[in-house]
């Protein structure tokens, strides 16, 4: 399986998962220059989906669907079949609601496209209120193995690095994170956003520290590969 990015708007990043053959829109903000790519490279675009119901991810299904002809994946299909197949390939569907109820996230190894679930360099807003299920959805998505490359639904990465930078002035990996940001192709490996993501890092006693020293609740809210705090 192969990934293109696609940037509109101001920081939205759109993409297409493909074979050989044929492949998926996910977020296709920028239906023209998916197109032109998928015409270009032989693509048959078979199915058009989003990791959310948020407008600036939808704002290209349209255009995509009717100059495509493929068919449109609602919430409903991706978490009933927890699947989509290209061919002998497979990208998997999880549901990750938090961020909104209807999230999900797309993984075929190594690309993970986590939408506005997981950012690079930060967790995405709890716009549902349900704080417990959210930080479960992030533990599916830290049990995926390290070299996963993650793929989010924004480009906020210069923003949240001076975030991180003054919470934890520090964390010697932050220019080394920012060495190796493009914007323009905007992914880094599951491996690095858990060494300056402190969402991800609240078992880490530097990050409790800090939760104590401003009054936060350190409670943890689960125990094994990854135990957050809530």
């Amino acid at each position: 399986m192969k990934i293109r990015q696609f940037r509109y708007g101001a920081d939205n990043l759109g993409y297409l998962l493909y074979n050989d053959k044929s492949a998926v829109a996910i977020d296709g903000g920028s239906p023209e220059e998916i197109l032109r790519f998928a015409k270009q490279d032989g693509l048959e675009i078979r199915y058009v989906t989003n990791t959310h119901s948020h407008p600036d991810h939808t704002s290209g299904n349209r255009e995509l669907l009717e100059n495509s002809g493929a068919e449109y994946l609602d919430f409903q299909t991706l978490v009933k079949t927890k699947k989509i197949d290209l061919g002998d390939e497979r990208i998997e569907i999880f549901h990750t609601p938090g961020h909104t109820r209807d999230s999900v996230c797309f993984y075929s190894p190594p690309y993970l496209v986590s939408g506005d679930t997981l950012f690079n360099g930060k967790v995405g807003k709890c716009f549902t209120g349900n704080i417990e299920t959210f930080l479960d959805s992030i533990k599916i998505l830290l049990g995926l193995p390290e070299e996963t490359l993650v793929y989010a639904g924004h480009d906020y990465v210069r923003e949240y690095m001076e975030f991180i930078r003054g919470l934890e002035p520090d964390n010697i990996h932050i220019d080394k994170y920012l060495e190796k940001y493009d914007p323009g192709h905007v992914c880094f490996l599951l491996a690095d956003e858990k060494r300056v993501d402190p969402f991800l890092r609240f078992n880490d006693e530097k990050i409790v520290s800090i939760l104590k020293n401003r009054e936060l609740a350190q409670k943890p809210k689960w125990t094994g590969g990854a135990r957050l705090y809530h």
